[in-house]
């Protein structure tokens, strides 16, 4: 229903702007499919990756690996995995919550969402070569660290 109501107001937006100038509505539309074609990849692989992690780790793995039971354990392996790939928001919180009711744990969650989106070793050569090598590892190690204090926080809350 709320999507709904968005598209509606969109339309009728899109509509308003388009008798009020054609030509400038015509640009921005020519400028939103260039965006949308630039994301759709992206998205494409999010949903691709997301169904594919889904579908490795069955219900029982992620249990054992990040449940709520797996304690200090699950959350050191949510930090560390969290800590070297680089997933973008829009795919990370998804995975978090299809996780989430998989039966990860909360804290293990927050670890592995938090350093995915702060602490990304994977980027480090690239960060390297545009800043330097002292400012990439402080940048990572304090990300790393806030990390752990989020993480904390989550726990003691949840």
């Amino acid at each position: 229903m709320v999507s709904f109501v968005l598209y509606s107001v969109a339309g009728i937006l899109l509509l308003v702007s388009f008798i009020k100038d054609k030509s400038k509505t015509k640009e921005s539309i020519k400028v939103a499919w260039k965006s949308f074609e630039k994301l759709f990849s992206t998205v494409l692989a999010m949903m691709l990756f997301i169904g594919i992690t889904l579908a490795v780790l069955n219900q029982s793995v992620i249990t054992t690996m990040i449940g709520s039971e797996s304690g200090m354990l699950g959350v050191i392996i949510a930090l560390i995995i969290g800590s070297i790939v680089a997933i973008p928001s829009f795919v990370a919180f998804p995975l978090g919550g299809a996780l989430l009711k998989g039966g990860a744990g909360y804290m293990q969650i927050a670890a592995l969402v938090s350093t995915i989106m702060a602490v990304g070793i994977i980027s480090l050569p690239v960060e390297i070569k545009y800043f330097n090598k002292n400012i990439a590892v402080k940048r990572i190690v304090l990300s790393f660290m806030i990390c752990i204090v989020f993480t904390a926080v989550i726990g003691v809350v949840m």
